[in-house]
């Protein structure tokens, strides 16, 4: 960070701390300590890989300087979070919560030597204003933040969390207490969560995983979870912790959804477009066995170009909405891919195991959706189509000469007198 943006974040700091209670005289040597341990945040922000025990160090540092008054952690968070909007990343305010809670874990644990308090004291028998006064400090460092953070120790118990957290659950911060981090977890996703756990973080002892996976909300209903993953090393005698700061990703997951879905959709008609198409012929080539057969039909309106000159390209796109309906509808008991590519030009794919009859039985049911008028706007139109189709051995074929074979077919349709089908059997085709 600039050295001058750090001063002036450093004279702000220490400005909030003094406000909050009485604190040592602040000299040059006190304001460049703050603006060393602000620089040592943003750096930590931004490394990687990241350390998110940084955050400790620097508020065992603020508790050594005699800034030892509970409220400081709390208070430096209020100031310290606008380190976020500072970085580049994306991920900036969630490691930036994981710093702010380990700086709070680590001036307690200072104040608890200074005092020569055992790393136990806390279940044996610390004094109960303290034990209080302590909690009440955490509670108020993790909720205020929108931020998911939980401490959880190496077996995947969680020991502490914050609101964040059991909003994102739809829980009560006390019902988190406890449980294993499987437990809202996805079924279908706890073997990889345990597996980047269990086999990467908790052996090497140190340093932090990333996951994007599912979770299950109390509701019932699914989302999507982006945590990143501390191992931690306890002071001062006390055991190992892992800390997980995230945030609920499932808005970002269905925007995502949602663009893959466009990119892979004619927007016109809705059906798969040619994108959509290949990726599935690609997928054949590699999952088919030996000797396993596709199909395409590579249907084309005929004349259409007559429909938009005397109707007009509005009519003209609801003749294509209607085609595509009715192509849908008629193959609705087949296993197979409706697509458009474009203009006039509908695909079907017939996945293995096609046969020359089952394309047959489906190329007349092409046919037959044109057999009755199209009635746009109370105009009664009628539309005639080509139909090109190729059967031919999958594995190892390319998705594009395949799509060139069935246009091929296509053409002997069409000089053939349009509004019929021709069938072409190859033998190989890459």
């Amino acid at each position: 960070m600039d050295d001058s943006k750090s001063a002036v974040l450093a004279r702000t700091w220490w400005q909030a701390l003094a406000r909050a209670g009485d604190m040592p005289a602040l000299d040059g040597r006190g304001l460049q300590l703050l603006a060393g341990l602000i620089d040592d945040l943003a750096n930590a922000v931004d490394a990687d890989p990241f350390d998110v025990t940084v955050g400790a160090r620097v508020g065992a540092a603020l508790a050594t300087a005699q800034l030892d008054d509970q409220r400081v952690p709390a208070v430096s968070a209020q100031v310290l979070y606008q380190l976020a909007e500072r970085s580049v990343r994306p991920d900036a305010g969630q490691r930036l919560a994981g710093l702010l809670a380990a700086l709070g874990q680590g001036h307690q644990l200072e104040l608890d030597q200074a005092r020569d308090v055992p790393s136990s004291a806390v279940d044996r028998g610390l004094d109960r204003t303290d034990r209080d006064e302590r909690d009440a400090r955490f509670r108020i460092l993790f909720d205020n933040t929108t931020i998911a953070i939980a401490i959880g120790d190496t077996d995947g118990k969680l020991l502490e969390a914050n609101r964040g957290l059991a909003d994102m659950i739809g829980v009560s911060v006390d019902e988190l207490r406890g449980i294993s981090v499987y437990d809202f977890a996805h079924p279908d996703d706890r073997n990889d969560i345990r597996a980047l756990l269990y086999d990467k973080l908790v052996p090497a002892g140190e340093g932090t995983v990333t996951l994007d996976r599912r979770l299950v909300r109390a509701d019932g209903s699914v989302g999507w979870m982006s945590f990143a993953i501390s191992y931690v090393k306890g002071n001062g005698g006390q055991p190992d912790y892992l800390l997980a700061i995230g945030a609920d990703v499932t808005e970002q997951h269905r925007l995502q959804d949602e663009l893959r879905r466009q990119a892979r959709h004619d927007p016109l008609t809705g059906l798969p477009n040619r994108r959509y198409l290949l990726e599935r012929i690609d997928e054949l080539t590699t999952t088919a066995a030996e000797g396993d057969r596709a199909g395409l039909c590579f249907a084309d309106l005929d004349h259409f170009k007559n429909v938009n000159d005397r109707f007009g390209h509005g009519t003209g796109d609801k003749v294509l909405t209607a085609v595509a309906a009715r192509l849908n509808d008629v193959l609705s008991e087949h296993d197979c891919l409706v697509s458009r590519l474009g203009g006039d030009e509908f695909v079907v794919l017939v996945p293995p195991p096609a046969t020359a009859a089952q394309i047959t039985v489906i190329s007349e049911k092409l046919l037959s959706v044109f057999s009755d008028p199209i009635t746009i706007d109370g105009q009664q139109l009628q539309v005639a189509a080509s139909i090109g189709a190729v059967v031919t051995p999958i594995v190892g074929a390319n998705a594009e000469s395949l799509l060139d074979a069935a246009d091929a077919s296509l053409y002997y349709a069409k000089t053939s007198g349009k509004g019929h089908w021709v069938l072409h059997t190859l033998q190989a085709l890459t």
